[in-house]
């Protein structure tokens, strides 16, 4: 059984350990759209696109993403088989100990609107500065003179096995849909594939991911607009959690439901912030 990958440093981490804990899994590793090369008017599609290709040709039988990477709705014919227990979802800072550290003015680097939004709306005077490329790329921006700190999600520190780089959890701001979290897809159908995925399924996790996708869906959101969605559960209960905001930090809203006792209706939760938002003025804070 082949697993199909983005060859990146992270991308091939993160799916080691998946083939791993399935026997007689192969990686095979595929170039995308987006790793060859940043362009700004792509969106999600462009990390996953080859690799919905291979699934549906049958090259590979699985393929593995960082979830977030994602688009709201998923090519026909693909479906997320399982996601693994979920790993740290919130940002980090680094460089430095916290945002409070930083100096007037600081120069942060990060290509994330979403970051940017909720960076500025907690300090409007911090200089937000493009910062692309993998993990070990953006560590190294830090040895020059170009930034004071940047922002990168903890999951992929942790999972490079750089953890130690990281300053403090940006804990207040919320999370990309999906952040943290792997998502393992197969072709609609291919029940074979599908068990042995399953297998390595966390249903906390897999219900938390389906309500801030379907959040995000209902906001009509990607990887150019400024939303943050994070999903928690404490037994049957599940709990929302939504930003969204402009890039220069002058507006934002933010919501939170919990629902109790029926955490098996994830993307009912999700639609029900998303039109919660809309209701309180989401697109006009958006420009739309």
């Amino acid at each position: 059984m082949k697993l199909g990958t983005r060859g990146s440093a992270l991308a091939l981490a993160q799916a080691v350990a998946v083939a791993a804990a399935i026997e007689g899994c192969e990686l095979e590793t595929i170039t995308t759209s987006g790793d060859r090369g940043f362009d700004p008017s792509d969106d999600k599609e462009r990390w996953v696109r080859e690799l919905d290709e291979a699934l549906l040709d049958g090259r590979v039988a699985l393929a593995v993403h960082s979830a977030k990477d994602l688009p709201a709705k998923l090519e026909q014919g693909i479906v997320i088989a399982a996601t693994p227990v979920r790993a740290n979802p919130f940002d980090v800072l680094c460089g430095a100990e916290s945002l409070a550290d930083l100096p007037q003015g600081a120069r942060v680097g990060t290509s994330s609107v979403r970051r940017s939004a909720q960076l500025l709306a907690l300090r409007d005077d911090l200089q937000i500065s493009e910062l692309h490329g993998n993990v070990d790329t953006r560590l190294a921006a830090l040895e020059g003179d170009e930034y004071e700190a940047i922002v990168i999600a903890m999951a992929g520190l942790e999972r490079l096995g750089r953890a130690d780089r990281a300053g403090s959890l940006l804990d207040q701001m919320i999370p990309a849909a999906g952040q943290g979290t792997l998502a393992i897809t197969a072709r609609a159908g291919d029940a074979e594939s599908i068990a042995l995925a399953f297998a390595l399924d966390d249903a906390a996790t897999h219900r938390c991911l389906a309500a801030e996708r379907a959040l995000i869906d209902v906001l009509e959101a990607d990887c150019h607009t400024p939303v943050g969605a994070h999903a928690t559960t404490d037994g049957e209960a599940m709990t929302l959690a939504a930003f969204v905001g402009r890039t220069d930090g002058s507006a934002w809203l933010r919501d939170e439901l919990t629902i109790s006792g029926d955490a098996s209706t994830p993307e009912e939760l999700g639609r029900e912030v998303g039109s919660r938002m809309l209701a309180s003025g989401a697109n006009e804070v958006l420009g739309r």
